[in-house]
């Protein structure tokens, strides 16, 4: 047996019978989520069977444990698509008993990281470089795939490219910035507040502006984007925005900040969805393409195996720097979706199921 927390309840429905209603005031997600004790997985072919050390939590699985995210699983789950450890059991060649890895749950709907164990189809597992700690890559699926799906599957970007990313304090925002810059691109980060400034900058961004919240500011915002893009020698405005926000946010301001044949990436709406004018986009000639990596790795296997190797690559070679911004230990779980649910997470948090011995860590 072994410990797992599992998820009973989606916080933001009734619980009663017949149809789930949508709550005016969510339950907590404190108050659906269990450590409970339950059978161990049992391999299966071309599986492996990792023993977690850490498990990556991000804002998608506050939604998921709220019922509002894409992919509703069936009760009770275990949360989590990332996860790293040691492989403790393998049927593929390709992994052996004791190798570092970091994998994705995909195959079971981006669900089932948060235990001791955990098992994953070798297609969705990597192996970690020795340099790397395995805190420090546990949040891999949740933010760099989203960031690298949209800058170099859809956005096509170079080093000649510049790029917009609003919500640049979270982790898909500093992820973003991080790919861009490691791929030789100019940045342009937005954030909520004046206070989360600081954190794009640490990860190297070109400029830093606050959008606030509310229209005016909104409008400050676009201008000084739109002087950026100048400064940085793109007149005609930014190539890709990666956009986590929407709301009015997204008509208020980034649609004028693109370049004609620009491309808008929709990866998330953390102000609430709005309904996009197509008037807009045909004036200004611009794209938006909604960015969902998931899809495209299960059809294109080969490709998004290159895609994960080259981030793991910068991983490597300090293009990236590894860094985890916040560790919580496992009987702990419910203080990182909180951060989450009172929208208090930055960047990288992570849940510690086991330390990785001492040895290698830089934390």
């Amino acid at each position: 047996m072994m410990k797992a927390v599992q998820c009973h309840a989606f916080a933001a429905f009734s619980n009663s019978g017949g149809k789930p209603q949508l709550l005016k005031n969510f339950n907590s997600l404190r108050s659906v989520l269990q450590m409970d004790i339950i059978p161990k997985p049992i391999i299966e072919p071309n599986h492996v069977i990792i023993e977690t050390h850490y498990a990556g939590i991000q804002y998608p699985d506050a939604l998921q444990a709220q019922g509002l995210y894409q992919v509703r699983p069936r009760l009770p789950y275990i949360p989590g698509l990332d996860v790293t450890g040691v492989v403790i059991e393998s049927a593929t060649s390709n992994f052996s008993k004791g190798d570092r890895v970091y994998a994705t749950t995909t195959q079971n709907g981006g669900t089932g990281a948060l235990a001791e164990q955990t098992l994953v189809s070798a297609e969705s597992v990597y192996k970690i470089p020795d340099n790397v700690h395995l805190s420090e890559c546990a949040n891999l699926g949740r933010n760099f795939f989203a960031s690298f799906h949209s800058l170099k599957t859809i956005g096509e970007i170079d080093e000649n490219s510049l790029v917009l990313v609003d919500g640049a304090s979270g982790g898909v925002g500093m992820a973003t910035i991080e790919l861009s810059k490691a791929m030789g691109a100019k940045v342009i980060a937005g954030v909520s507040v004046k206070e989360k400034m600081n954190l794009p900058l640490s990860v190297g961004a070109d400029r830093v502006f606050c959008y606030g919240r509310d229209r005016e500011s909104y409008k400050i915002f676009k201008n000084e984007v739109k002087t950026a893009c100048v400064e940085l020698g793109h007149e005609s405005g930014v190539d890709t925005i990666v956009d986590v926000v929407q709301g009015d946010l997204f008509e208020d301001a980034l649609v004028s900040c693109v370049r004609p044949l620009g491309t808008i990436c929709l990866v998330g709406f953390t102000a609430g969805q709005k309904p996009i004018r197509p008037g807009l986009l045909l004036i200004k000639e611009a794209k938006v393409v909604g960015s969902i990596w998931a899809r495209y790795a299960n059809e294109n296997p080969h490709q998004h195996r290159k895609n994960v190797e080259q981030m793991v690559g910068y991983l490597a070679d300090g293009s990236i720097k590894p860094r985890v911004d916040r560790i919580i230990p496992f009987e702990k779980y419910a203080d990182a979706f909180e951060l989450f649910e009172q929208n208090k997470g930055r960047g990288n948090t992570v849940i510690c199921v086991k330390q990785e011995p001492s040895h290698r860590s830089k934390l």
